[in-house]
């Protein structure tokens, strides 16, 4: 029998670099591609993942030639990059990029941009196969979609590829979420349309799935007859910082749980794929979105707060309605935790609590899974009064790793039976640093692997979640924490309720 060489093993781990191609980025002088996307880029042609045919062109409306977007894009992979700055590799780079100048309602531009590509296929031998990446507002993608479907660069053929790269948020509600997929979609394919949740992209989230599937010692246990409860963090210790706009209009509701926290929810709850393929693992995400349950006693297990004025790590912190920006009275929320339920066979009866905020103590992304006490202990009742629940815990940033938590005895001539902890680090075991999320989602778009990008079902199914929340909260006023706590009293209430707390990461 002969085997296949996509199956060997050896091959599986080689690289994998794509083909000639050009990435084409709108709104290349904002932040999120001068910090993250353009250092990604030079990270991915310093780790030799780039195809020697490549071009980067950048799309805004500065008055910049090639030249100038040269500087822009040195000066943001010298300063944000990953990997140690090597001159021969930006050389290389820098004779593939080029600068379209022209706003997103300029006819002459759009066409100028699709005959650089053109001229690209000659020059730089790209194959016609090209990225696009909106670094924009939602609010402007019909404009730029539009563009593109009039000059036919959203238009894939057997010769050449066309993809869309699209940030979250994906709509404000499930209304307009569905507007925007049928807009993305009547100008590209389904399967041309990426939707970057760079949470996703994190080494340990994806590590998430090797734990679970690649191993027979926790799946047993990976059920409501085992765990008691899952709570699943996202807290950052900054402010808004100059996003006041944004997040008057979002909140951290839509800006984080809808996509973030719920994309770790599916990926903790859902079935074993019967291949590790981006439309199978996206087949058992979509049906624990679709179970999920919002509470019915919403005033006991859906609770919001917004910071006031505290002390972070030693420095005061302004109250949110004092930031750049804000209303005076803003009833915007900077943090959001809920008791969702998931009605599998695998799931009924397991709460699944969720929290994020801002202004917390510390940063960090976490999944936790408490397991249930013994049914029996045969010790006397002092021999035991340390000893809390067995947990799991994935540490998703910053310190990536998993920690599980048991039961030991102390050292000495009694039986004293409290919590310890296993770890395992990300940064001790191996040798190699794990790349950025945007780095490895980036390479995943110009492969064209969708697996770790959510499809619209996924999108919807989520604000279907989310949007009950808001309309409830849309009558309410956010509890207050200050800046530095845990959140506000309500959320302690919350799980004290029912006799349980919030770990502290």
């Amino acid at each position: 029998m002969t085997t296949n060489p996509l199956r060997d093993p050896r091959d599986r781990r080689l690289p994998r670099v794509p083909e000639p191609c050009a990435l084409v980025v709108f709104g290349i002088t904002g932040d999120l591609a001068r910090k993250k996307l353009l250092p990604a880029v030079y990270d991915l042609a310093n780790r030799g993942l780039l195809p020697t045919n490549f071009a980067l062109l950048g799309f805004a409306r500065r008055d910049w030639d090639d030249v100038d977007f040269a500087e822009l894009s040195r000066s943001a992979a010298q300063e944000h990059a990953r990997t140690p700055w090597r001159e021969e590799v930006w050389e290389r780079l820098a004779n593939s990029v080029r600068f379209i100048q022209g706003s997103f309602d300029d006819d002459v531009a759009f066409d100028e941009l699709a005959s650089t590509l053109g001229e690209l296929e000659g020059s730089h031998g790209i194959g016609g196969n090209a990225a696009f990446y909106l670094s924009i507002p939602p609010s402007l993608f019909p404009v730029v979609l539009k563009q593109m479907e009039r000059t036919g660069m959203a238009t894939s053929t057997p010769e050449r590829w066309r993809r869309v790269v699209v940030e979250k948020p994906f709509g404000t509600d499930l209304p307009s979420s569905r507007e925007l997929n049928q807009l993305v979609d009547s100008v590209f394919t389904a399967d041309d349309v990426f939707r970057i949740d760079h949470y996703l992209g994190k080494e340990t989230v994806q590590n998430l799935l090797a734990l679970r599937f690649a191993n027979t010692l926790f799946e047993p246990v990976w059920n409501g007859a085992h765990v008691d409860s899952v709570q699943i963090t996202m807290a950052e210790d900054v402010g808004i910082g100059g996003r006041a706009e944004f997040y008057e209009r979002t909140g951290a509701a839509r800006d984080v749980l809808q996509n973030h926290l719920l994309q770790l929810l599916a990926l903790t709850a859902m079935e074993e794929p019967v291949e590790f393929s981006a439309e199978e693992i996206r087949t058992e995400k979509l049906k624990v979105l679709r179970a999920i349950s919002v509470p019915k006693d919403m005033a006991r297990f859906a609770v919001r707060g917004q910071y006031e004025q505290g002390w972070l790590a030693g420095q005061r912190a302004t109250g949110y309605r004092q930031e750049k920006g804000v209303s005076e009275d803003s009833t915007t929320e900077t943090y959001a935790a809920v008791r969702l339920g998931v009605e599998t066979r695998r799931w009924a009866g397991v709460p699944f609590y969720l929290r994020t905020g801002k202004r917390l103590p510390r940063r960090v992304t976490e999944i936790a899974l408490s397991f249930q006490r013994a049914p029996h202990l045969p010790f006397a009742p002092t021999d035991t009064e340390e000893l809390g629940h067995n947990q799991l815990v994935i540490r998703v940033q910053p310190d990536e790793g998993v920690t599980l938590k048991f039961g030991s005895k102390v050292p000495g001539s009694v039986m004293e039976v409290r919590d310890v902890s296993m770890d395992f680090l990300y940064g001790e075991q191996f040798t190699e640093a794990s790349p950025e999320a945007y780095e490895r989602l980036l390479l995943d778009v110009l492969l064209g692997d969708a697996t770790l990008f959510p499809r619209n079902a996924e999108v919807e199914a989520s604000w279907a979640v989310i949007d009950p929340l808001e309309e409830y909260w849309a009558d309410t006023t956010p509890f207050s924490y200050r800046a530095g706590e845990w959140g506000p009293r309500a959320a302690e209430e919350m799980l004290a309720s029912e006799g349980r707390a919030w770990r502290r990461p």
